[in-house]
């Protein structure tokens, strides 16, 4: 008996036909860790899934990959949907993937907790980043859709609270894949040309799957770079969004938005009033202040008898010239007193007070003060001065005083 001989190609061929033709194989669900998972530049992905007894390679190509809502890492633990094939070229079999799931969390709530994860360590959440709403709005910007139920409640609210701000719609879709960008360029446009004192951006509520536009990271940048203060509005209290943690501030609903963003007119009312009676109060106690203050002076001795006011006044004046020119005399004594003793002693100083007692002053012909009989010599011309007038002369002889008088000859 003669055996067909198969080449290689024709044996995986065979394999694929056999397994393409396998119901079970077609729309199979396989839970297993990821591991090996890479990402092509071409957008297909390459993973391997694995359990303690087994490893399965797998394949999800491009545009099945787009529509995966979180990012897929090594370790995790997923369900994969697709179906089991040959590749012919390789001979080896793979998991074509559909489709990939956390096991025991959506890949919506994974999604969110990863995207949260990175903005936080961006610093996106940061409480100093965020801006006080203004006080006293006069233009509110609401991005949101124009059908919903939202933005009509949040209308009615701003206009019965604060009827002077100005409001003004930017409708953008809130749903779908379309929605996240329409979003984040209505907060940009309305934050470039100051549309708005501040922004409001949400939507009524619904499933996570309603609300992931305001999950999206185009969204969450959007707001964080905005100057104009942004409030998040989605949902109903429980519903949390990444936009609320980006966001200024976070309303539990577009109503509760509404309420934050302007202040109540009844409530301004009612400050303003009592406002207005502190202030008469307050008027009232000072012009009675002043009404006792009057009342005391109109009964004062200067309102009530001017004249003895003014001659008391004049008799006190009296009483402080006489002291002041008392202490004038005094001190001009003194001031004599003192200036004779600094004379005296300055006149007992001078030189032509000794002059006065019978002593002389001889200066030589240079003008120099004599006060050696070593400064003249036999011959030289000296001047002396009395107390009285003076005199010049010649000296004839020089001379030492010691204990008897030894002169000293000089020729001459």
């Amino acid at each position: 008996m003669e055996h067909h001989i198969f080449g290689v190609a024709e044996v995986n061929q065979l394999v694929k036909l056999l397994l393409d033709n396998e119901p079970m194989l077609k729309n199979i669900y396989v839970r297993g860790e990821l591991s090996n998972y890479k990402m092509y530049p071409s957008g297909h992905h390459y993973f391997t899934l694995k359990d303690p007894e087994g490893a399965l390679r797998c394949v999800m190509f491009r545009g099945q990959a787009s529509r995966l809502r979180f990012r897929p890492e090594n370790g995790m633990k997923v369900i994969a949907a697709g179906r089991v094939s040959v590749f012919p070229r390789d001979g080896a079999y793979q998991l074509y993937c559909d489709a990939l799931t956390p096991e025991g969390a959506g890949d919506l709530a994974v999604a969110f907790e990863q995207l949260k994860a990175r903005l936080y360590a961006e610093g996106l959440f940061d409480p100093a980043h965020k801006k006080p709403l203004p006080p006293y709005p006069e233009r509110i910007a609401i991005v949101t859709s124009s059908a919903g139920a939202a933005v009509h409640d949040m209308i009615r609210i701003l206009n019965r609270r604060y009827p002077l701000a100005k409001v003004i719609l930017l409708p953008v879709r809130v749903q779908g894949a379309e929605a996240p960008p329409e979003i984040a360029g209505a907060i940009r446009y309305a934050d470039r040309w100051k549309i708005g004192d501040v922004i409001i951006t949400g939507r009524g509520g619904g499933s996570m799957e309603d609300l992931w536009a305001f999950n999206d990271e185009r969204v969450a940048r959007a707001i964080y770079g905005c100057e104009t203060p942004v409030i998040s509005a989605v949902g109903h209290e429980p519903d949390v969004t990444i936009a609320d943690f980006v966001a200024d501030a976070r309303a539990s609903t577009p109503s509760n938005a509404a309420e934050i963003a302007v202040p109540d007119q009844t409530e301004l009312r009612r400050w303003l009033r009592d406002a207005g009676e502190r202030m008469e109060q307050s008027q009232e106690a000072r012009l009675e202040a002043l009404r006792q203050r009057l009342e005391v002076l109109r009964s004062s001795r200067v309102m009530t008898d001017q004249l003895s006011y003014v001659q008391d006044r004049r008799m006190e004046l009296d009483h402080v010239q006489r002291r002041l020119g008392d202490l004038a005399g005094a001190l001009v004594s003194r001031k004599r007193e003192r200036f004779s003793a600094l004379s005296a002693a300055l006149d007992a100083m001078s030189p032509l007070k000794v002059l006065g007692r019978g002593y002389a002053m001889a200066r030589g012909e240079d003008g120099t003060v004599l006060k050696s009989y070593k400064n003249v010599s036999a011959g030289d011309r000296v001047s002396v001065t009395l107390g009285e007038g003076g005199f010049s002369c010649t000296v004839d002889t020089s001379y030492k005083r010691s204990g008897r008088d030894e002169r000293k000859k000089s020729d001459i």
